[in-house]
């Protein structure tokens, strides 16, 4: 009688594998295919959420609108979305309603820092800009958003780890990804598939884990040092400040 070899064992043995890396279909494909969707997506994402952050908290105004559209984000199943949104729009399963679905994920936190980040911008600072004799654009291009950009920083961080993560569900619904790999391990069974499950899952949190420390290095370096002090310790801002904030 053989006994089934360790899950973790057979993940090791699957990852070094040189045809699991090169063959149609494997990890440089999905890497690529999950870097490609999750990357659009915090695209797509910040084309949305900046503007209407920047401009909430140029006006001050929209704090609970903020709070209110973070919330309801967030409390929408990953899965269902994913699957009501080809249904719904016809577009058909693959990575373009994979793409909208994830970059409904990623507006929360680039939201609610952008409107946060402009709300933190010292009173006093606007008023010696309006006497400087800058209009209601100008301040907010000159002043508002340069001042706000550790904050865009720390959103977007946040945005592209989470939408990372998420993006191994885009298998479900054929979007591809790394996803795709841990679908498979299932698809053979357990005792087959163990080691590329565990494999594909490392892969999605060593990815996810690889973003959040390079992005937290870019994050670092666009704080400016005297501001940095006053953020460390977990202190970036959250979709809950805003209220504070308005």
């Amino acid at each position: 009688m053989t006994v089934a070899a360790n899950p973790i064992s057979q993940a090791v043995v699957w990852i070094n594998d040189p045809l699991n890396w090169t063959n149609p279909g494997g990890m440089l494909d999905r890497l690529g295919e999950h870097l490609t969707i999750s990357a659009l997506a915090v695209a797509l994402g910040c084309l949305v959420a900046w503007p209407l952050g920047l401009w909430l908290g140029h006006v001050g105004r929209g704090g609970g609108l903020v709070v209110l559209v973070s919330n309801a984000t967030l409390a929408i199943p990953t899965l269902a979305l994913l699957t009501i949104l080809p249904v719904v729009f016809a577009s058909g399963f693959g990575r373009t309603p994979v793409v909208v679905a994830l970059a409904v994920f990623a507006v929360p936190p680039l939201l609610a820092n952008a409107y946060t980040g402009v709300r933190q911008v010292d009173p006093e600072t606007r008023d010696a800009a309006r006497g400087m004799g800058l209009s209601g654009g100008q301040l907010l291009r000159r002043v508002e958003l340069p001042l706000a950009v550790p904050y865009l920083a720390a959103g977007f961080r946040t945005a592209a780890v989470q939408v990372i993560a998420t993006a191994a569900l885009a298998s479900f619904v054929n979007g591809g990804g790394l996803g795709q790999i841990i679908r498979t391990g299932f698809g053979i069974g357990i005792a087959a598939g163990g080691g590329q499950i565990v494999a594909g899952g490392v892969l999605v949190a060593g990815l996810a884990l690889l973003a959040e420390v390079v992005l937290g290095g870019v994050e670092r370096l666009v704080t400016p040092r005297p501001l940095r002090r006053g953020r460390r310790g977990g202190a970036r801002p959250r979709p809950a400040d805003a209220t504070g904030s308005a």
